[in-house]
């Protein structure tokens, strides 16, 4: 991180100096966790449903950290006459005006990427393909929303020439919040499907809460969108009908009016996908160390991308093969017993889909499917977990559930004239693991796929360890 003054925090925050510490100095760190708290840091503390973080001033103090920005002084003892204070209304909003102060400093491209499945797996293989020509930063784990995204930028050094920042949501007006700090000259909407549905209404909500990722662009931005995409497409539509647009639109996908189209795909030594893409009159291939129709759809964003920063085609292909998964999106895990598809991290109906289609591409031993539920669809859970059910019919041998609303998926199945015999279905994960030796056998190709809050990397565990329940 660059040093911050302490006048600049003041200047971005529009806080009041509440207090100056006698030793002056710089800002060489911001954090949220008293823990990270040291020399040099500025505690920021945020106030949560749950926490307080200024119940831990005490705590960072103590760590050596002299920079804090509150917005209660009642925690303020005379301990902190050697320290530095700021004070705002909100913490939160405090901290991303900081981070919007911060990127002001970069001048370099942007990637802003959101979509209602395949972000985070799109977000690594754009990293991958600008990693591969430029010094490129991107948010680590799970740290897409109004803390992770401010917390990333911070780690931006003069050195960078790129950052790629996933952006997660769950209502109205949380992508243009971050939209408004990061500020990306480049777009991308992987897809609309279902998630967050429950707070968003409908589809076409979902769709109107990713399009704010454009909120700040102009006629220098572009924006990637999935052309197959229903509700996508029409964005993709009124750009080509508009005389004067105020942003460019490139779309890709399977059919054949995107800009870049797949042509092919074919799967290689067992574990990558080689696929054919037309762009601009021309024939490329490209091959990804992973499987699966929507990584394709992933890579095809990740082309684009590249494209559009200056890199050729060649460049973006070596960029492609050394794309490194995030733990628990598709992780291909091989045992003694079976071959684990570990994709646990999350899940919706659409998300579930594209892993079954997944576990179809492998032709030896049984296919089997343990879902869990997919939070957080609330009048939508039955349809959209019968929708699983449905297109799980051809994908899989075995069909075990968990969950309230993942039952459906096995009626379903069953209703569709799938043999009963191999479905089961279990009120928890605790009796599913229970009931796991007496269903798995040698070779066979186990796919694991629920919203994380269902916490299937206990059965991923069991599984890597022989399934000795």
């Amino acid at each position: 991180m660059i040093s911050l003054r302490v006048e600049e925090v003041v200047q971005a925050t529009q806080g009041q100096l509440v207090c100056q510490g006698m030793d002056g100095g710089e800002i060489t760190n911001i954090v949220i966790d008293s823990r990270l708290a040291g020399p040099g840091a500025m505690f920021v503390a945020i106030v949560g449903e749950s926490m307080d973080g200024h119940a831990f001033l005490e705590s960072a103090h103590q760590e050596g950290c002299r920079f804090f920005l509150v917005s209660d002084e009642s925690y303020i003892t005379d301990r902190f006459k050697d320290s530095t204070l700021v004070k705002v209304d909100n913490t939160e909003i405090g901290l991303g005006l900081i981070a919007k102060y911060y990127r002001d400093k970069f001048d370099i491209p942007f990637v802003g990427i959101t979509g209602s499945v395949g972000k985070t797996t799109t977000r690594d293989m754009v990293y991958s393909v600008l990693a591969s020509k430029f010094n490129t930063i991107k948010n680590e784990k799970n740290y897409n929303n109004q803390f992770g995204v401010p917390l990333t930028l911070f780690r931006l050094e003069p050195g960078h020439q790129c950052a790629v920042i996933e952006m997660g949501m769950c209502g109205f007006g949380e992508i243009e919040y971050l939209a408004n700090i990061v500020r990306p000259k480049i777009g991308i909407i992987t897809n609309i499907g279902m998630s967050h549905i429950e707070h968003l209404g409908s589809q076409e909500g979902i769709f109107k809460a990713k399009m704010e990722i454009t909120s700040g662009f102009d006629q220098t931005s572009s924006l990637i969108i999935n052309g197959d995409d229903s509700y996508l497409r029409t964005e993709l539509e009124r750009y080509r009908n508009s005389q004067k647009d105020s942003y460019k639109v490139y779309s890709f996908g399977m059919e054949l009016q995107n800009d870049l189209c797949c042509k092919s795909q074919e799967v290689v030594d067992r574990d990558k996908t080689r696929f054919t893409c037309s762009f601009e009159d021309e024939t490329y291939e490209f091959t990804i160390p992973c499987l699966g129709e929507h990584n394709v759809r992933n890579a095809m964003a990740a082309i684009l991308a590249g494209h559009i920063t200056g890199m050729t085609m060649e460049e973006i292909s070596k960029g492609l093969l050394d794309f490194v998964a995030t733990e628990n999106r598709q992780d291909i895990i091989k045992t003694d017993r079976f071959t684990l598809i570990n994709d646990v991290y999350n899940a919706s109906p659409d998300s579930m889909i594209a892993a079954l289609k997944v576990l179809k591409l492998y032709k030896d031993g049984r296919r089997v499917a343990i879902l869990g539920d997919c939070l957080e669809m609330g009048q939508y859970a039955e349809e959209g977990h019968r929708r699983v059910g449905y297109q799980s019919i051809d994908k899989a041998d075995i069909i075990i559930t968990a969950g309230q609303a993942a039952k459906f998926i096995g009626v379903e199945a069953m209703e569709r004239g799938f043999d009963l015999s191999r479905v089961f279905h279990f009120e928890t994960k605790e009796e599913l693991i229970d009931s796991l030796p007496r269903i798995v056998e040698d070779g066979d190709v186990i796919l694991l796929k629920a919203s994380r809050g269902m916490k299937f990397e206990d059965i991923v565990e069991v599984l890597k360890g022989g399934c000795q329940c």
